[in-house]
């Protein structure tokens, strides 16, 4: 039997169980909400904005309620927007607004702000008295890559809910009471001191507010770029080209890739490089560690198998502090945009003709971790950091903007030719979960298999948005090998522990901290009340690079390939695995317990048993 309730005289049918808000969104009758986030099933009701007036069948006076709380009834009169309900709403938006850091200008969410948005539509018309209380509230910088606000938490919840349902770390909370309550790190002070976070920053694109956002770079990297001393160079990672359009307007998924190069020129940047051209490198470097592993393995030797993919900084950050038996399955391989630095500084400088402590290397990354892993000590020489500053996407755009530059107004613009700008289509699709172990797959059976590609070249076990894909792969007299790849943590977490009960065996395994992968980061564009709509948009894109591609395996990149006969002799060298390898280490108070261990080194002898060869 159909149910009917009707919203401001509209006739609307509904399922027994929904929330009026939840039948509101289905029928396209807006509702305002800040702490009810669908994306996440959260409606916890602390808001207070999503109020209606609510009048049962055949009663003549209605009670006001919030709509993301309140099953709806059929033969209900729901109002929406009458007088009494904007009231009531503007009421509970002043006492919003009354320990709300009121500095809008500052703002990381200026123009982008749900709580403008939700004030404009209830009929604010002025701003309430400042408040009193922000002065005390904290504000935490310490972390390299998300500043946290509590001036401008409005308590919704998503943030904390996002990082323990989405990832299951659970880093975040809502401490305090009253005014002083507001978003705080479990068990710490300071956003460094967190035991739990890996910063991935999935937090910022659900926060509606400035209370979480990426720590700005933007000055900094200006002065480099005004500084008639300094050259600077900036890398741009697979997913910013199909992301950043959406930060001008344009549509979601676009290439924008010939345009970013125009606007950063026109700028003052002196050289616009690729980190996909680094990925290619990574590909051979990471490679041949798997394959040397797994001849290991062949010829009885013990040998650290699985072996983990590490060029996600979130993931091996999740390592380091939460599952450090894992540790020594990471590739030591470094993760393209470390690798890029590091070539950027050895080599560059003859190239360019000038000297290292005049280069500035500048990546921007569709991810807040990379921030962190800039700052890693392994990564630099004694010189100083191989990358100097990490952009997000977000910041570029700002930074565009800064200078009066819209994508929309500029030309497409080719970069200079050979000079780390040359990539195949196996380094563009680093940017989609998937795609590591897509372009690995693609260059260890050429390798396996006497120069020969593999065909067809699109690997699909391992495409799409699917939470965990394995597949078996061929590697000729290596036998075949078990492969998977997962992304975002909490599925992490639960495939790590279903190896650690031998449900399931693997020979290498792509792990992404966030969903969808890079192309979801949390340095990518933010949508109001809504999480990661444009995944697949965007994965799309990057696969359509791919498609489009000339040359679509890394080990044939010729730029790449000069690179080790002219420079670092082959893959794995003594010269490639001092400037493109590293080492990681736990981060843990205490390491784990010596049980856990045992339990990881016992499976290890499963995984060191080959797959049956084909």
């Amino acid at each position: 039997m159909e149910n009917f309730a009707w919203f401001n005289g509209q006739k609307v049918s509904f399922q027994e169980g929904q929330t009026i808000l939840q039948v509101a969104k289905d029928a396209g009758v807006f509702i305002p909400t800040l702490c009810a986030f669908m994306p996440l099933n959260h409606t916890p009701g602390t808001c207070r904005m999503c109020l209606v007036e609510v009048f049962d069948e055949g009663e003549e006076t209605g009670h006001v309620v919030t709509a993301c709380t309140t099953p709806i009834k059929a033969g209900q009169r729901i109002f929406t927007r009458n007088e009494r309900v904007r009231k009531m709403q503007q009421l509970q938006m002043k006492l919003l607004f009354a320990d709300h850091e009121q500095d809008c200008k500052s703002c990381a969410r200026h123009g982008n702000c749900e709580l403008q948005d939700v004030a404009l539509f209830i009929g604010m018309t002025h701003t309430p008295t400042p408040n009193t209380f922000v002065a005390n509230r904290v504000f935490d910088d310490s972390s390299a890559g998300i500043v946290r606000d509590v001036n401008k938490c409005i308590r919704c919840g998503r943030c904390v809910e996002v990082c323990r349902q989405v990832q299951g770390i659970g880093a975040l909370t809502i401490d305090n009471f009253g005014t002083m309550a507001g978003v705080a790190m479990t068990g710490a002070k300071r956003w460094a001191d967190s035991a739990k976070c890996v910063q991935c920053g999935q937090c910022t694109l659900v926060c509606p507010t400035g209370a979480l956002s990426e720590k700005d770079e933007t000055d900094r990297v200006l002065n480099m770029i005004d500084d008639p001393e300094t050259v600077t160079i900036f890398q741009l990672a697979p997913a910013v080209r199909v992301t950043l359009g959406e930060e001008f307007g344009m549509t979601p998924g676009e290439n924008v890739e010939p345009l970013i190069v125009y606007a950063l020129k026109h700028i003052g940047v002196d050289y616009v490089m690729d980190t996909n051209f680094a990925a290619d490198v990574t590909i051979m470097e990471e490679g041949t560690e798997l394959l040397e592993r797994l001849k290991a393995r062949k010829e009885d030797h013990e040998v650290a198998l699985p072996m983990f993919t590490s060029c996600c900084p979130g993931w091996v950050n999740y390592v380091e502090k939460h599952a450090p038996m894992v540790m020594e399955y990471l590739s030591t391989t470094r993760s393209p945009q470390a690798i890029f630095g590091a070539l950027a500084k050895a080599l560059l400088p003859q190239k360019l003709n000038v000297s290292r402590d005049k280069l500035r290397v500048i990546s921007v990354m569709p991810c807040t971790a990379k921030k962190g892993e800039a700052l890693r000590p392994t990564l630099a020489r004694e010189a100083g950091p191989d990358v100097d500053a990490v952009l997000t996407v977000r910041e570029l755009a700002k930074l565009l903007r800064r200078c009066g530059m819209h994508l929309k107004n500029c030309k497409p613009m080719a970069r200079d030719e050979h000079l780390f700008t040359d990539y195949t289509g196996a380094g563009a699709i680093f940017g989609t979960t998937g795609g590591v172990m897509e372009a690995a797959v693609r260059t260890a059976y050429a390798l396996t298999h006497d120069g020969q590609s593999m065909k067809p070249m699109v690997f699909e076990p391992t495409r799409g948005l699917e939470g965990v894909k394995e597949a078996t792969v061929d590697l000729g007299e290596l036998g075949e090998i078990r492969v998977a790849v997962v992304h975002g943590l909490a599925r992490t977490q639960a495939l790590l522990d279903k190896m650690s009960r031998g449900e399931v065996i693997y020979d290498f395994v792509e792990v992404m901290a966030c969903p969808g992968g890079c192309i979801s980061g949390g340095g990518t564009p933010r949508k109001k009340n809504n999480y990661q709509p444009f995944s697949r948009v965007r994965q799309e894109a990057i696969y359509k690079i791919d498609e489009e591609c000339a040359i679509r395996e890394s080990h044939k990149n010729p730029e790449v390939t000069a690179l080790y006969a002219e420079t670092l002799g082959a893959p794995g060298s003594h010269l490639a695995h001092d400037l493109l390898h590293c080492e990681y280490r736990s981060k843990k108070a205490q390491k784990e317990p010596s049980d856990i261990r045992k339990l990881w080194q016992v499976l290890s002898a499963r995984y060191t048993q080959p797959a049956k060869k084909r």
